[in-house]
Parts: C-alpha cells; structure tokens; sequence
C-alpha cells in the first residue's frame, strides 16, 4: 500500500493554517472569535471570503457568516461544536460546482479544498483508495493510473470536482453505464454527524445513529415500494439501501445526502481496472428520439458510455461535417479492450447491431478527443442559446440558459417518449433549452432560457418545475440523476416519492442531526424552489460602464448580464497545467485561491453589483485586489464555457475605481508607455535612457518611483525605431500598397528587428507594404491599466488617422498579438457606434494570416527545424492560431508550442507585487518547455512579453515567426549567390 500523503498547503499564495489576514472581517457575536479559538484551519470572515462562497453553480445565493478550511477531522469536529452551541448552520462545500443550490448556506461553511485534500493511502491490490473529502477526482485518477486502475465516476467537471462532493451528490458521469454512480464505487465512510459524534459507515448497521434502525425497520414495506426502479436514481435518502435484502448498507444510504446528515472526513472507495485500449463509435440518427430511443438496446453489448446530442447543440458547420458522421443526432458509445483492436472490434460490432442512418468508429486517441471535443463543447454551448430569449429580458447575442432541470432521469427505454414530451412542455411553456446528455442511463441534461430576473419569469419558473416534475414521474423517472435535489428540486420531491416517504426522510435527517444545523433549506424541509434565486439583488436599471459589452443585454451594452455569465462550472479552478493550447486561469493555478480564478473574480463582481456584502461598489477594494492578480490573458475569453472576458471587466472596474483619484505608480509609466517612448525617440535620447538604465542606482529609483517591480530587468529601448529604419530605406515602386504594417509601439520602440523582418518576408511574397500615418495606436497599454477615457480618444485619433486607408480597404497587418486583439476587440467594445472602428477592426491581419490569405501562392522558406514556445494568450483568445500552424508546417517548423501565459502579460509581471506570480505562470508550461527542448530548436515567441520572459527568466533569445521566416531567406539567398 502507498502513502500519497503531501503538503496540502504547498502552492504559491495557499494561505498557511493561522492567517491574521484572513481573520480580520467583522465579527458580530464573536463567532469568528470562538472558531479561531478551537480550530487550526484559517477562519474567515472577510467580506473577499463571505462574497466568493454566496453561490455555487446553481440559480441560487446565500451569504455565510464565515468560511473554514478545516485542517482535519478534529478541526470539523470543533466546527461543529461551535456551531451547535450558538445555533448556526454548517455547509460543506467542495468546488462549489454543485448545481441545486447545496453548497450555498447561511451559517459558516466548510472548504474542504484547502487542507483536507488528500489521497491518504492507495492499494492496487485491493483496488481502494482512500481519501480525504477535497480531494479533486483527477487527482485521485492519477494517482490510480500508474496501476492501471482509474475511479469509474466521471462528472465533466472531473478536473475540479471533489470526492467529498462527489458522495454528498452521488455523483455519475459520462462512464456510469459501466462503472456505476459513486454510490456504487464507496467502500466505507467516516463522517461525523450533527451531533459531533464520529462514525465509521459500512456495511451493516455498525455506525448508524441510535434509532436510525428502528426507524427503518418499521417502515420496510414503504422502502421495497417507495422507489422506481431506474439507474439513475438519485433524489432524496437512498433509504432503500437499508433493506435487509440489500445489506444493509449505511454508506451507500449516505451517499447523495447532500451534507444534511453528516460531514465527511474520509472516504475508503473502489477503484476500477482502466481499460488498456479504447474506440469509439459515433451513431448518426436522424433525429433526437431516434437516438434516444436505441440507447438501451445498446446496453446488452457492454459500453463504457452511451451519450447523447442532437444537432442543435453543434455551433457551426464545421465541426459537424469534418468530425461527425451525417445525421440530426449522435450517440457517442465508447468500448475498451486489452488491444487496439479489441476495443475496435467492440465498437465494430456495436455499429453493426445498431440501427443508424451514418457512423464512425475512432481507434486512435487523437481522432477519439477530437470527437470528444465536440461532445464536451455541447455543455457549454447549452449555457447560450442562439437569438434572442421569449420573454426574457437577459436576451442578446445568445439568450441565458440556467441550470434548475438540469439532470432528470427516466428509464433509458422510456428517453425517446419522454423527451418528445418535454420538448412539447418547453414549447408550451415559451422556453427553450437544447438536451443531450447520458442516454445510456435516461439521464438528461439540459439548460433553459428561463427569466429568473422579473416576477413574471419567476413564477413562469415555478409552473414549469412543477408541470415537468409531474411529467417526469408520469415516466417512472427521477427528479435528479446526477446532480442531486438540493433547493431546486426537493421541493417537489412529494410528487415523486409521496408524503409518507418525504416524511419519512425528515425523520431520518432528525435521527442524524437532531437540531438541523447541517445544510438546512437542502433536500428535507426545502426552502421554495423560487427564493434565495441570485439575480434577485442585482440592479434592474442599466449600470453606467464604458465598454459596449454588445453581446450582453436584450440591446447589448448591460454590465449585469455581462458577470451573470458566469454560471459556476469553475473551469478556470483546474489546479494542474491546462492542455496544450488552455490557457484560463494562470493566476488561480499560480496561487490556489478562489479569489484570483475567473469565476471567484465574477463572483465579487456580482457582489459589487448587489451591494449587500460588497457595499463599497466601484470602490471596492476586495474586488481591486481580487483583480489586481488577473494577467488580462483574456484566456477565459476563449477557454470559459460562456466565454467570461475577465481582462475587459478588469479595466472597466479599474477605469470606474480610479475615476478622479490618483493611480498607481505602475499606471503612469506603462500606461503611458507610448506617450513615453514616442519621447525618447523625437529626442534621440535611447542610448542615454538605456545606459541610464544600466546604473545600479539609477534603475532601481526609477523601478521604485514607476511602480515596477525591482527583479525586473528594464527592456533596452532600441537606438533606431521601425519608422525611423522605414524613412531612410531604398523605397520601390509607387503603387497602391497592398497591406499596411501597423507600427505598434513594442515592435516600434522595443523591438523593431521583429518589422524589419516582416517586410522583408512580405515583399518576398510579393506584397507591396506601407506603414499608417504617425501616431496610430492600438490603446492597449491604456485599456489595460483601465485608463479606459484616454484609451478612447486614443483609439478616436487613430481612426481620424487611418481614414484614407481604411476607406481603400488595405489590410492591417498586425505582429503583436495584444495589439492585434486589441483592434479587434477593445476597439469595437469602446466605440462601437463609429462604423471606422469595425472596419479597421475587420481589417486586421495577423503575419500569417495576410501571408494565406493576401499571397496563397508563396511558399515560405524552408527551416526544418524544430520548435518550442508558446501561443501568445491573446493569440489563442482572440485571433486563433490556425494560420500560425499550416505557415510553420509548410516552413517545416516540427513541434507543438506549449499552452498556458508566460506570466509577463505587458504590464502585469513588471508591476510591483507581481514578480513571484509571474515567474510561476512561467513554470508552468513555457519554461520547463523550453528546458526539455533540443539544442538546435528554434524559440518562437511572437508577444514581445513572452520574449522578453524567456530573456528575463531563462537567458534564452525568443523569435518571432517573422524572424525565423526572413533569416530562412537570407540564408537561402546567400547559398544562391
């Protein structure tokens, strides 16, 4: 048996077990007073703390008194004691991506993710593992991998999600018609119950509380008669589970309880064998019931999953025609084996059996998450629906859809009949929502374009829960399979179980916690389906911002609606390196805290704008510092689910927050960073700025009076600029240019080798190239310090400039990626009602996009060689680098660049305050990338930030894909002379 134990606390910025700064909030009672007395764990009650656990990933919000990250049993023990003394609520809560409101509470929440999240021990032998409750699922799953074992649950929240979680809700996954829900994977259980009284739960009535088995046994004809027999049974007590026929089997019984009857402490659980080798079949149908209605007749053949979607969850022709086989709805069925080919003659076989008007079978692991891919993306795109909402005045560019009826389950051979039904009730009821989902196991998800905002859409709201509740146990279906009842469901739970058994439920929860502290208002004695809903503090009236947020709103333009995306899923919370090619949420991966992830940041946002625990609005300094870590990767523009754009609230908050008062330091000297270096170069004054530079003295004065941090090397200014080299250059022929080069002030200033580069590759490809007008400018240095009026006229005088271009229509070719996604997106969000600005904007070009599109014929030099690097974030969130790849494949550029955010981010990693944040974004993937790579490998880096973090951290010269190009030339121009 292994010991994986590990220092829970070991991340940069993961607050130590006595953290003053965290026990600094107000403490009505001296509640605060009393944990800190009897507990380890930090105990927080600041306003940060108490605002970032209001909600989960549900429709619902509660405030807590406080947040404990309990350092072990003991300390959940201490809680509880204070708690029951003073008659407050517990919550335990893992990553909070719980979807029926159960991880919200009033009293003081437990975060089992901090300190108690480890695997404890693991025997391959045995196939268990045992765990503490915060433990996330990927981690234990790696954990297991080594032995070829895995843990069968799956949820798609897997890179985040908790095991502590996992048991409250019973959680499923994708994998549950093979490996069963987490009720099926527990081995025993210790938890401690709402009396403090700690208990070992197994099989066998050792360990359940007195009277919990006379309570039982005097009920066992209800408990045989009282459940529908499905799969995916998972609303209200597994009481069933207690039967003498059936064990008992009080860990199993615990299971999906929600948090109601007992806090977990540890868990021993069931690991599975992983398959060796996989395939997948993908099955075209025509419609959506077709589909649904096959699933069970694949089951006979032993699956590893049979899910479901129908083609209006697939956003864009291109992944449907290059990926999916032809029809209007899909099963996704995957089969194991020993060998490839096993697993492919399991998928052969199953295509064979089914009745399907097209498919595919993918055996090799690329092609398999390609598919994977468009399945996962489904989930996401659920949470927007296209064009505009009935009804609902949260319409725009992709109407909200919320969570609620987010996971029914009927028996898989009623699916086909019942989503018939419900498609109807939807369209009955003006709603809209696109299901997919485990049609293996009759278990639906599907998100709805409810309007939880005006009384009407509410109670809209409540008569559709209640008639589709009815309609789902019209199917011998549960009202959760997956996700369990907490508010949004148990409500109803009567008309699916009865009042006699409901009944019986509460006095259960009596037996286990007799002063209903645990999880109140949760499954037993819910709190109405349609209250504590958390829209209902937000302000009605439009919120007076500067960016144009224009896919946001029924009329765009509603700062609102634009941080009501972010539902809760807590993408942005994975603690390991994201894939090749992520890049949300560097700073929560550097730090660990909930406050420097997309989500906790929006939640505070959300706060703000609700007034109730944040109540300083733009002021705010909770929220300035819970930004004050953001890199402005926009990485969560592209890699969010609902595509939060976390850098743009940042400068809008900075830009209000800092309105008529002094700024940072850091903001006059990189947010004036043109201004700045537009003066050097009239003066001529480089060499004397750089050898000023070079005094010891002299540069750390300046680093202190300019905000930067003093790690920080100062970039060289270079001694002759692009325009200055473009003056004096042999020009050729006078005719129309056919691209602009946009002079941006890093390539200009600080890096002008990168232009020279690229005009000589452009006219290589037999482009004619000019450069704007003096004095255009992307006003990114100015949006992203939040100096958001002078970013405008900025950008007003840059179009005043560019109008005779513009109007002939010549590309802009962009080399900056910032600077390039600043244009297309900062630009149009700040002066959308100027038609010039969507023009230029639609003009711009990355270096490899004019080449594709502008000179199709040219074929780029050949380098042959290999490459290590990293896709500039704003590349990756904004432009995409598709053209970036096919120009370094036919260049014969081999290799992968790596993911992630160098952590550099302009101005971010030069800011005092930054650097060790910055540095360990660099760790993350870009620095060990570079350390692994060759010797003769090529660097490509083409954000100045990224080159000059490899310069700065690893003494290593990075090149833009220009340069690498025009060296190529030189070289072959040479060997031709």
């Amino acid at each position: 048996m292994s010991d994986l134990g590990s220092d829970p606390g070991s991340r940069l910025g993961r607050a130590p077990d006595s953290d003053p700064t965290r026990a600094s909030g107000s403490d009505p009672g001296g509640l605060g007073r009393d944990l800190r007395a009897a507990v380890r764990g930090p105990v927080d009650l600041s306003v940060t703390a108490r605002a970032l656990h209001t909600m989960d990933a549900s429709n619902y919000r509660r405030v807590p008194a406080a947040v404990v990250a309990p350092h072990d049993a003991d300390d959940v023990a201490a809680v509880l004691d204070v708690c029951r003394r003073r008659g407050v609520p517990v919550v335990a809560r893992g990553a909070g991506t719980s979807i029926a409101g159960q991880a919200t509470g009033t009293g003081v929440v437990l975060d089992f993710t901090r300190r108690m999240n480890r695997v404890v021990s693991l025997d391959p032998e045995t196939r268990t593992a045992v765990v503490q409750p915060g433990v996330v699922l990927d981690d234990l799953r790696a954990a297991a991998a080594p032995y070829g074992l895995t843990f069968g649950p799956d949820p798609s929240t897997h890179s985040r999600c908790t095991l502590g979680g996992m048991i409250g809700n019973n959680s499923c996954g994708s994998h549950s018609v093979a490996w069963g829900t987490t009720a099926d994977n527990v081995r025993s259980l210790s938890v401690i119950d709402g009396q403090g009284d700690t208990r070992r739960l197994g099989q066998g009535w050792t360990g359940a509380p007195d009277g919990l088995r006379a309570l039982v046994e005097g009920h066992l004809a209800l408990l045989r008669t009282g459940y529908p027999d499905l799969p995916r049974r998972i609303s209200g007590y597994a009481l069933d589970a207690l039967l003498p026929e059936r064990g008992p089997d009080l860990a199993r019984a615990f299971c999906g309880s929600e948090g109601t009857l007992g806090l977990l402490t540890e868990a021993a659980v069931r690991l599975v064998e992983a398959p060796r080798a996989r395939a997948l079949a993908v099955l075209g149908y025509t419609d959506e019931s077709a589909a649904a209605e096959a699933a069970a007749g694949l089951l006979p053949y032993g699956p590893l999953t049979v899910e479901g979607m129908a083609a209006d969850l697939v956003r864009g022709a291109g992944a449907r025609e290059n990926v999916l086989p032809r029809g209007g709805a899909w099963l996704f069925v995957e089969t194991g084996g020993d060998s490839p080919a096993e697993a492919r003659a399991r998928a052969d076989t199953i295509v064979r059996a089914a009745d399907v008007l097209d498919a595919v079978v993918v055996d090799d692991p690329a092609g398999q998450r390609a598919l994977w891919r468009v399945r996962e993306d489904a989930s996401g795109t659920a949470t927007r629906i296209p064009g505009p909402a009935q009804g609902s005045p949260g319409a725009g560019q992709g109407a909200e859809a919320w969570p609620g009826w987010e996971d029914c389950a009927v028996p898989p051979a009623r699916l086909g009949a019942y989503l018939r039904d419900f498609r109807a009730l939807l369209a009955g009821h003006g709603l809209r929502g696109t299901p997919y989902g485990h049609f293996g196991d009759g278990c639906i998800h599907v998100r709805i374009d409810f309007d939880l905002i005006t009384p009407e859409g509410v109670a809209r709201f409540r008569r559709f829960s209640e008639e589709l509740a009815d309609l789902v146990v019209a199917h011998g279906g549960s009202l959760s399979g997956e996700h369990g009842d907490g508010q949004a469901r148990a409500e109803l739970l009567p008309k699916m179980y009865g009042p006699e058994l409901v009944a019986l439920f509460a006095r259960v929860k009596d037996v286990w916690d007799p002063a209903g502290l645990l999880n109140p208002g949760m499954l037993v004695r819910p709190a109405p389906l349609d209250t504590n809903l958390r829209f209902a503090p937000l302000p009605r009236g439009p919120v007076d911002v500067a960016f144009g947020y224009p896919s946001d709103g029924a009329d765009g333009g509603d700062f609102s609606a634009a941080v009501r995306r972010c539902v809760g899923v807590a993408k942005c919370r994975t603690a390991t390196a994201a894939p090749a090619g992520g890049v949300m949420c560097p700073s929560f991966r550097a730090t660990g805290e909930e406050e420097h992830s997309t989500r906790g940041r929006a939640r505070l946002l959300h706060e703000m704008l609700a007034g109730e625990v944040v109540t300083d609005g733009w002021r705010s300094t909770e929220v300035r510092d819970a930004l004050d870590l953001c890199l402005s990767c926009k990485g969560c523009r592209s890699d969010c689910p609902v595509g939060v754009d976390m850098a743009t609230y940042k400068a809008e908050f900075l830009h209000h927050h800092y309105e008529g008062r002094r700024r940072p330091a850091a903001h006059y000297a990189m947010g004036w960073l043109p201004r700045w270096l537009r003066a050097v170069a009239a003066t001529r004054t480089a060499p004397l700025v750089n050898a000023l530079a070079r005094v010891g003295p002299l540069a750390a004065l300046g680093k202190r009076l300019g905000g930067i941090a003093p790690e920080r090397a100062l970039p060289a200014v270079a001694p002759r600029t692009l325009r200055q080299w473009w003056r004096r250059r042999p020009k050729g022929g006078a005719g129309p240019a056919s691209v602009v080069l946009w002079p941006d002030t890093f390539t200009d200033h600080l890096s002008p080798s990168v232009g020279r580069a690229a005009v000589r590759v452009l006219e290589d490809a037999g482009l004619s190239v000019t450069l704007p007008p003096r004095g255009v400018c992307c006003g990114l240095t100015y949006v992203s310090t939040g100096q958001l009026d002078r970013a405008r006229a900025v950008l007003r005088a840059t179009l005043d400039r560019m109008a005779p271009l513009l109007a002939a229509g010549t590309p802009v070719v962009v080399l900056e990626p910032s600077c390039a996604a600043a244009l297309r997106t900062d630009l149009v969000e700040l002066l959308g009602d100027d038609p010039r600005a969507h023009r230029l904007a639609a003009s711009v070009r990355t270096f490899a996009q004019a080449l594709e599109e502008l000179a199709p014929q040219w074929s780029p030099p050949h380098v042959g060689r290999e490459a290590v690097g990293q896709t500039h974030c704003h590349q990756h969130a904004v432009l995409g680098d598709a053209a970036e790849r096919r120009l370094r494949a036919k260049a014969g550029i081999e290799g992968e660049l790596s993911g992630g955010c160098c952590g550099l981010a302009g101005n971010f990693g030069f800011e005092k305050g930054h650097y060790e944040v910055s540095v360990t974004c660099a760790e993350e993937q870009l620095l060990p990338a570079v350390r692994r790579a060759p010797g003769d490998a090529v660097v490509l880096a083409d954000g100045f930030s990224c080159r000059t973090q490899l310069g700065q951290l690893a003494g290593v010269r990075g090149w833009h894909l220009a340069e690498i190009l025009a060296g190529a030339l030189e070289r072959e121009a040479g060997a031709g002379r």
